[in-house]
């Protein structure tokens, strides 16, 4: 503080004059007060311009222990299996009343003969026929969707049920023929059918998949035709290819055929399974 003595000695004129303190003397806790900008955490940092923002992740949804192995049950082969049946079902139903039909003409115009002990009269055929076309339909009908799996070749030709039931009056019609038309001898009218049979795969299935069963279908059946006639089981007249007709592996292919064809339609509302090699 300095005291000094204006012109005028009436008053005393204090002059005071203040000085910062120095940094030595500051007490601590006091000083001059600076305000700093808050810390960001990382993880809430701005986004720069140009920089991607990494997705949040994503929590999985807890599985509930379902047994020992911790495995959920298999769905989708559940459903298939009932599909399965299902097809089985309807496919034994059509080959037994194919069999009971088509084997009536048969029996009908002495084309095929069966020992009197066995005939039913209302059907007049042996009890076992139908039983066993009714599962060699249901193999067939579920091996046809099953080999077109398999290859990767889906079937797609004429795939609805207008198309099925015109392949099955075809059908019938063959077998019908080879009943009912007369010819000079079994070589012209076997191969007469054989041209209908093909002329059946060529306009309602056309694969060569159809194709290989078809002739696959015709040679297992005609020779299983051939060991049942040889041990007495039923004969054919006029037999001239071996002990049976030449022109009945046509009928087993044209019916491979028909029945493959009502198999692969009953797939059609199944998903299938892409085939892994």
């Amino acid at each position: 503080m300095d005291v000094g003595t204006p012109s005028n000695p009436g008053y005393l004129l204090a002059t005071v004059t203040f000085r910062p303190p120095s940094p030595s003397c500051t007490p601590r806790g006091l000083g001059r007060l600076t305000h700093s900008p808050p810390l960001i955490p990382s993880c809430h940092q701005p986004e720069q311009p140009g920089q991607h923002k990494p997705d949040p992740p994503t929590a999985r949804p807890l599985r509930p222990p379902t047994g020992p192995g911790d495995s959920l049950p298999d769905t989708s082969a559940t459903q298939s299996q009932g599909c399965s049946m299902e097809r089985s079902l309807v496919l034994f139903s059509v080959g037994v009343v194919l069999a009971l039909v088509l084997n009536l003409l048969q029996v009908q115009r002495n084309v095929t003969l069966f020992p009197e002990e066995v005939i039913a009269t209302i059907f007049s055929s042996a009890w076992w026929v139908p039983p066993c076309c009714g599962t060699a339909a249901a193999v067939v009908g579920l091996l046809y969707p099953c080999i077109d799996s398999h290859l990767g070749e889906p079937h797609k030709f004429k795939r609805e049920w207008a198309s099925v039931m015109r392949c099955v009056a075809v059908f019938v019609g063959i077998n019908h023929a080879s009943a009912k038309l007369d010819f000079a001898n079994n070589v012209q009218l076997s191969l007469t059918l054989a041209a209908l049979s093909l002329g059946l795969w060529w306009t309602f299935d056309r694969s060569r998949s159809g194709l290989g069963l078809g002739i696959t279908i015709a040679f297992l059946a005609t020779l299983i035709t051939q060991l049942l006639v040889y041990n007495g089981v039923y004969q054919y007249t006029s037999p001239d290819f071996l002990y049976i007709r030449s022109w009945l592996p046509c009928i087993f292919f044209s019916g491979g055929v028909t029945v493959g064809n009502i198999g692969r339609q009953l797939a059609m509302g199944v998903p299938e399974k892409p085939h892994s090699d």
